[in-house]
């Protein structure tokens, strides 16, 4: 076990959990060496399962990890620059979505308005997201992402399709429906801002 030391940026566990606040919203978990991998971790039986089956850990732990190493280099260019994951979606989805209102943005991302202000506020002053009033309601605010938003948006998301096309090439090329199907079927559909099924 490693020994605490006073101001020391993790928590004495199994494995090492930073506890910087900066890090709440991210999956910043540090493995020494000789920690156990995701792979080789025992499945676990749900005891209050009346079926009597299993907990499917292993699939919960790939998930965990491989959105954790998704979003992870995203993290790090958006930590150079003082943002965080809340500001890489709304320029993402705003960038996807040219014209978007601010109430479908809170839609999908499913946070409070206080929340998105902040963001966006930073976003607007910062020139990466451009807000126009609305061609019938001048009162309404539309988003457009700036050109400054749009390479910042196109470089992130260009480092996390290089880690999907790494991913794929070692699949069968009929892989890549079924993988986009099962994502699919992990969101709630009933949940507002849902994608809609779309053609392969």
């Amino acid at each position: 076990m490693r020994p605490h030391r006073a101001n020391d940026r993790f928590v004495v566990t199994g494995i090492l959990v930073t506890n910087e606040s900066k890090y709440v919203n991210m999956a910043a978990i540090n493995f020494p060496s000789d920690a156990i991998r995701p792979s080789e971790k025992p499945e676990a039986e749900c005891p209050g399962d009346s079926g009597g089956g299993n907990l499917d850990l292993e699939l919960i732990e790939l998930l965990f990890f491989a959105y954790r190493d998704f979003v992870g280099e995203a993290d790090h260019i958006l930590e150079s620059i003082g943002y965080g994951r809340a500001h890489h979606r709304v320029v993402y989805f705003v960038m996807r979505n040219p014209g978007l209102r601010v109430s479908d943005l809170l839609e999908i991302l499913q946070i409070t308005k206080q929340s998105l202000g902040r963001v966006l506020k930073q976003l607007v002053d910062d020139g990466y997201i451009e807000q126009r009033p609305g061609p019938v309601d001048r009162r309404e605010r539309l988003l457009y992402a700036s050109d400054k938003g749009e390479r910042l948006a196109n470089d992130l998301s260009a480092r996390q399709h290089a880690r999907i096309v790494r991913a794929l090439a070692t699949l069968p090329q009929e892989a890549r429906p079924i993988i986009r199907d099962f994502l699919s079927n992990m969101i709630d559909a009933r949940a507002p801002g849902a994608p809609a099924g779309q053609e392969g």
